[in-house]
């Protein structure tokens, strides 16, 4: 993972080189330099965060730090090279000693679709939507491959889908085949509230997922909404209620483009690598200015 994650900063530093001809050593240098004041520049936030105008809110344990959204886009767009409409999150949770070369981090979205009912939950059968969610994939992989990004076939349930009906927080993970990388983990968390969907998706590796459930509980307890606009505050007759239930959110959205590939292009940065890795040997004394050594 550690490599995955320098190859995604690569691709970054390979982009900003100017097309002029230069000198080797002074490519390096320049790279560097750009990398490191972006990441100089990132402000981190900790304590308790307020969110959506006061609609929601993060209590951070000391174990994690919060990433606003300008600052989550320069690790999004600026160092992990997702495409710009990646940047439009409401930000980022990471643990305590997150890394941008290394490591994972939730990031988070708010969804108005309104009061997503949960009645369906238990009458959902899990096998036959992942059959149905790795067809519909086939062709969404052919269409990212279009768009100059690496093939992630969906493999399976990395995490079976779980609804918590008293706190209304839905959780699954899914795991991905990435051509020439490791195998991508897609973790999601969906917390409903009155008026729509808090989503956290985690951007990690298959590699990470026992250290990413075993901070699920920690996750699921500091993020809700306020009083007013929790789950149980709705008021049928009144208030918006979204076109779909739980099969809809787990299916991203009744398989809607604009939910799957957002998620999905997330990870583009964090697991292709095809044009980038002869650029591997330019910029090998990159971990240096992370304080890495080269893992063997």
């Amino acid at each position: 993972m550690k490599l995955l994650a320098a190859l995604a900063v690569l691709t970054f530093c390979a982009a900003a080189i100017p097309v002029r001809a230069q000198d080797p050593a002074q490519k390096k240098a320049d790279a560097e330099q750009k990398a490191m004041r972006i990441v100089q520049s990132l402000q981190y936030q900790t304590g308790e965060i307020t969110l959506l105008d006061g609609k929601a809110k993060i209590k951070l344990t000391d174990d994690f730090k919060f990433l606003d959204p300008a600052n989550a886009r320069k690790v999004l767009v600026d160092l992990w090279r997702n495409p710009p409409g990646a940047g439009s999150v409401t930000g980022m949770i990471v643990p305590k000693g997150f890394l941008v070369t290394d490591g994972w981090a939730a990031v988070l979205q708010w969804s108005d679709v309104g009061y997503v009912k949960d009645s369906d939950y238990d009458g959902i059968d899990f096998q036959k939507m992942l059959d149905q969610l790795k067809e519909k994939n086939v062709e969404e992989s052919k269409n990212r491959e279009a768009a100059g990004y690496g093939p992630m076939l969906l493999t399976g349930w990395a995490t079976a889908p779980h609804y918590d009906k008293q706190s209304h927080k839905l959780y699954w993970a899914k795991s991905f085949d990435v051509k020439r990388s490791e195998q991508a983990l897609n973790y999601d968390i969906r917390v409903l509230g009155r008026s729509g969907v808090m989503e956290l998706s985690m951007l990690a590796g298959m590699s990470e997922l026992a250290e990413i459930e075993a901070k699920v509980p920690a996750i699921l307890g500091m993020v809700d909404f306020t009083d007013g606009n929790r789950y149980t505050d709705f008021k049928p007759g009144t208030d918006k209620v979204a076109a779909y239930g739980i099969a809809g959110l787990i299916a991203g959205g009744v398989l809607a483009k604009a939910g799957f590939f957002k998620v999905i292009f997330l990870f583009a940065a964090k697991f292709f690598k095809v044009i980038i890795v002869a650029a591997v040997a330019l910029f090998a004394g990159l971990a240096k200015l992370f304080g890495k050594k080269k893992s063997a």
